[in-house]
């Protein structure tokens, strides 16, 4: 249970780092605040996707 609390936290943290990241460049970039929020929520929710995804295959080929 422990292995799966910590592993959901840190794939919150990467995904969190990620949105982070696009948003800092989205605003180097010159994007407005909006755009840029857009951007950040995109990446995370496109690394939660990732993960499922992974998690979903590593499931399917040790069942």
């Amino acid at each position: 249970m422990a292995v799966v609390l910590l592993t959901t936290a840190l794939v919150i943290v990467v995904a969190l780092l990620a949105a982070a990241g696009a948003g800092k460049l989205a605003r180097m970039e010159g994007a407005t605040y909006p755009t840029a929020l857009t951007r950040a929520a995109a990446a995370f929710t496109a690394v939660l996707t990732l993960a499922a995804t992974v998690t979903a295959a590593l499931a399917a080929l040790f069942a």
